[in-house]
């Protein structure tokens, strides 16, 4: 239901679950804290809220400890316990000193409150912690089944309902308006006002670096620095994917985006493919981000004689990975006359070695896949006699390995059929 509805109903179901926790809670019934606990588990497993909450929820029944907290606390670690242990290492070790911090302070108080540090439930639940610190402890969520579900769950785009910065206390916030959960957690207490005035600031400091090292990368125009600063402070690639989405840039204002992201690739030191998942998230978005990325990598091709190593090899690698990927075709390269003497130049000649050897160091149905999409078009013949000679004469004669998947790629350029492996 979340899937095909959106956020929205995410969001409305989170609060919810939230507010009937509280309640039961108040109520002591055990059972029901148990099944919405295992609700909200779950619900963390595959990918509808993130690792923050439910950090946020165990850190706020950390505080508390009672029995019923050290029973939920339990059957959270037990279900997804090494999940959010991999996915925020840092907040476990939160999450461990405010437990020992607890413990000590119920060791530190009256003799009743010295019997729950005593109880067997609470001993259970300070070795299981141990064993998640200690990486000891295998997470029950991770069955055959929960796989299959989780396979499903990526066909359907699952990533695009995640909910992420939420807090629990922002849940049973009864004065919420509007999108509250796009914006995550934001204070709305007296005693919290030197903590956001600290983030402001830091963020302030943050943004006017971002904004320095835009000028520069020559981000000459407003729009140009607002794209580069949310690509480059993105916390991953769905994060950054949402704040561009949400720049809604007028006109063709939004084709600065993939030439933006395309420049930040071929600036990085080291090749980052955080680029290329971005890249290909907008293009299944926006078709039209597709043919900005053509444009802009034919143009970068044109720039080849005097552009640097580093760049040309990032460049490569890119290209690579979109076509591998089929975000892009092969096609690509067509303007490049791989029969022209005049226009292979020893840079040139580096570079598309350079592309064609990383395509061929994917699995071999990827390389079949990859060149067939050129099979069979007309216009299209005079790139494949050109690229068969280029591979043959400046990929696969120096490095004789790559016979094999040169082989491959010949019978797939000539698979008129298109058969697909």
């Amino acid at each position: 239901m979340a899937y095909s509805v959106g956020q929205d109903f995410v969001a409305k179901l989170m609060a919810s679950l939230a507010t009937s926790f509280e309640d039961e809670y108040r109520k002591e019934d055990n059972l029901s804290l148990r099944n919405l606990t295992l609700l909200l588990s779950y619900l963390y497993i595959f990918g509808v809220c993130s690792s923050d909450l439910i950090y946020d929820f165990l850190i706020m029944l950390s505080k508390r400890l009672t029995e019923v907290d050290v029973s939920t606390i339990l059957t959270v670690l037990q279900c997804c316990g090494m999940k959010i242990r991999g996915d925020d290492p840092a907040v476990m070790k939160n999450f461990i000193q405010t437990v020992q911090n607890r413990v000590h302070e119920l060791k530190a108080s009256s003799t009743e409150e010295q019997e729950k540090i005593n109880g067997k439930r609470m001993e259970f639940m300070l070795e299981t912690i141990c064993d998640i610190k200690n990486n000891k402890k295998r997470s029950h969520g991770e069955t055959s089944e929960h796989t299959r579900i989780k396979k499903w769950l990526q066909k359907l785009s699952a990533e695009d309902i995640l909910l992420r910065g939420l807090k629990w206390s922002k849940l049973l916030d009864p004065h919420k308006k509007g999108q509250w959960w796009l914006s995550g957690d934001v204070a709305g207490k007296a005693d919290d006002a030197e903590k956001v005035a600290n983030t402001i600031d830091k963020e302030v400091l943050e943004a006017q670096s971002m904004l320095q090292l835009a000028a520069a990368q020559r981000m000459n125009t407003d729009t140009r620095k607002a794209i580069f600063c949310i690509i480059m402070s993105g916390e991953d690639y769905v994060d950054a994917f949402e704040k561009l989405l949400r720049l809604d840039l007028p006109g063709k204002q939004d084709r600065e985006i993939m030439r933006v992201l395309v420049e930040c690739c071929l600036q990085e030191k080291v090749f980052n493919k955080y680029y290329t998942v971005l890249a290909a998230k907008l293009c299944e978005h926006e078709k039209n981000h597709k043919f900005t990325m053509q444009f802009c990598i034919r143009d970068h091709f044109k720039e080849l004689e005097s552009m640097s190593l580093q760049r040309s090899m990032h460049l490569a690698k890119f290209v690579a990975e979109m076509v591998a990927s089929f975000v892009l075709s092969l096609s690509v390269v067509k303007t490049i006359d791989f029969d022209d003497a005049a226009q292979l130049t020893p840079k040139r000649i580096m570079h598309f070695r350079m592309l064609f050897e990383s395509i061929f160091e994917y699995p071999g149905n990827t390389v079949w896949n990859t060149f067939t999409r050129l099979a069979g078009d007309e216009e299209l013949e005079p790139l494949r006699i050109g690229m068969e000679f280029f591979i043959k004469e400046y990929v696969v004669k120096p490095n004789k390995a790559l016979a094999t998947k040169f082989k491959l790629a010949k019978r797939a350029l000539n698979n008129v059929e298109r058969v697909l492996m």
